[in-house]
């Protein structure tokens, strides 16, 4: 009889590595102290900078997500089904805008289809440039020649580029087209919404969201699970298929499922491929929770092609849920709890120095626009690798995919497997994951058997 090999393993307690260890059964271990990863809802008291992990009993807390607001959209009903037995959801129609600081100007999303909020004149050349420039698609090689060759210059020198360029850390004119199903470009939408109303379309436009937070989907699935806290890989031994932990310890596998980034288990292996990483910019997440200003929109979240300190996007929690408002002011809706969004290039994380500089800097940004008033709280969070493009014609994903699988790593979800999806989808990838392993590794024991 053959020795048992040593049990797979998962890598990460976010909520794919979650879904994967509810449908296997198999230990995960998780750096940090808490499940969910960039999923995870905290909160923080007025005047309190320490977090709490669960809302305090008298409800006086404003509720941030590490990551900023993570909605579920989903396309699945089997995974719908597998959230709401976890916790109860309430459903949204999605209220997302376009501002131009400039004019103090909200135009609905998608701009593309929202034409009739723009002056006539820049209507016209968009609508003009659109009809073009399907006829240049034939040599799209970039973001920018696919935002260029769908919504035409004028539209892109308006929005499209100054968003991308901070968005995308200044990499949108080199990185390959990607995410195009959120920015829907359909030329008799275009014409209709320059003139009259049209329905929502593109990312997002229904959601769901736990009524207790984010916490309450990923602490239901940390409970049926087997959860190593505290166990930071800092390095793996791909040959001897054994894992490193910066406390000392370690941990063999047979198979792993990993749910951390492509890029950092690539190096944490110690493997190399030919092919050049494709890049992974950063972002810092600043949660605010303040006196909601005169002006401030009633959008769940907003895109800028501007700010004085070049943040991209903030977010509204509290215009999604009131629950994220400390239960005093929930009725009044005096107060707003906010994320703000702003990238880094791969490697730029900013000195504490600098942060403090960032926030102060959107804290008077927003007050300028009369979005907040006096702030309540404020906490800033950084994402490692937030996004992840690919140049053109790179073949460094699959490299590194099959480098890893090669010594029995898996790599599962968004950032593993180095993909744009969202909860749902990375909870269903999770669940097939896990699924699959069971079922291997019970192969495997009959037949040792």
């Amino acid at each position: 009889m053959k020795p048992p090999s040593p049990t797979p393993l998962i890598l990460g307690a976010g909520v794919t590595g979650l879904a994967a260890g509810w449908s296997s059964g198999l230990p995960i271990y998780e750096a940090e102290g808490t499940p969910g990863g960039i999923c995870a809802s905290y909160y923080l008291r007025p005047g309190d900078k320490t977090r709490l992990h669960a809302q305090p009993n008298d409800g006086e807390a404003y509720r941030f997500e590490v990551g900023g607001g993570h909605w579920i959209h989903w396309r699945d009903q089997f995974v719908f089904q597998f959230i709401q037995r976890l916790t109860p959801v309430r459903s949204y129609a999605r209220k997302s805008s376009v501002f131009f600081p400039d004019k103090r100007l909200l135009v609905p999303y998608p701009i593309q289809n929202n034409l009739k909020f723009l002056d006539l004149e820049v209507t016209e050349k968009v609508l003009g440039e659109m009809a073009c420039g399907y006829a240049q698609l034939q040599s799209v090689t970039t973001m920018a020649d696919w935002l260029r060759g769908n919504f035409g210059q004028t539209l892109t020198d308006l929005f499209f580029g100054p968003f991308h360029e901070m968005y995308t850390a200044g990499l949108w004119k080199s990185i390959a087209p990607q995410d195009g199903w959120k920015s829907p470009a359909d030329l008799s939408l275009a014409i209709r919404g320059a003139f009259n109303h049209v329905k929502p379309a593109g990312y997002n436009t229904a959601f769901i969201y736990p009524v207790e937070g984010l916490n309450a989907l990923t602490q239901g699935m940390a409970s049926r699970c087997e959860v190593h806290y505290g166990k930071r890989v800092v390095q793996i031994d791909a040959q001897q298929r054994e894992m490193l932990f910066a406390d000392g310890g370690r941990a063999r596998y047979g198979q792993l499922i990993s749910t951390l980034p492509l890029n950092q288990m690539i190096r944490m292996a110690g493997l190399e491929v030919a092919a050049k990483p494709d890049p992974s910019p950063s972002v810092a997440v600043m949660n605010i929770g303040a006196h909601r200003g005169a002006a401030c929109p009633d959008a769940h979240w907003v895109y800028l092609p501007q700010s004085n300190c070049g943040f991209h996007r903030v977010g509204f929690y509290s215009n999604v849920d009131s629950s994220f408002l400390p239960a005093s002011a929930r009725e009044a809706r005096d107060r707003v709890g906010i994320y703000v969004e702003k990238s880094y290039p791969e490697g730029r994380k900013p000195s504490p120095a600098e942060q403090q500089e960032l926030c102060n800097g959107i804290v008077k940004q927003l007050q300028a626009w009369e979005w907040i008033g006096d702030v309540e709280a404020m906490d800033p969070t950084w994402i490692e690798v937030a996004y992840t493009w690919s140049r053109p014609g790179s073949n460094w994903k699959d490299q590194a995919l099959n480098a890893l699988k090669e010594r029995g790593i898996f790599q599962v979800g968004r950032y593993a497997r180095w993909v744009c999806q969202g909860i749902a989808d990375s909870i269903r990838d999770g669940l097939v994951a896990g699924t699959a392993l069971s079922a291997m590794t019970d192969r495997q024991r009959g037949s040792r058997a």
